[in-house]
């Protein structure tokens, strides 16, 4: 009696575990995860990448991440060179100080 309770429990064991394993490969990736990826891809030139990321949300998502990153990157490059973001954003895309 026992043992067939044994083998029932652990089946089910068995079973819940590969569920969160596919559970672990199917996992879903945000937005900021997404544009990390994709802006790190673009700067590195890995098109391949770049793909995989562009899948993973989106585009609006995406655009939304790429600009929230871009932001605070100017932000903290401001912060750090004691500039503010303005200057920063312009000195970065290679314009001309306002």
């Amino acid at each position: 009696m026992f043992g067939g309770i044994h083998k029932s429990f652990t089946r089910f064991l068995r079973s819940w575990r590969s569920e969160v394993s596919a559970g672990q490969e199917r996992r879903t990736h945000n937005l900021f995860e997404a544009a990390a990826v994709y802006v790190s891809a673009c700067a590195e030139d890995d098109q391949d990448r770049m793909d995989e990321a562009v899948a993973w949300v989106s585009p609006e998502a995406l655009s939304f991440g790429v600009n929230e990153l871009a932001c605070r990157a100017v932000i903290a490059l401001a912060r750090e060179r004691d500039e503010s973001p303005r200057t920063v954003a312009r000195d970065l895309l290679g314009l001309p100080a306002a």
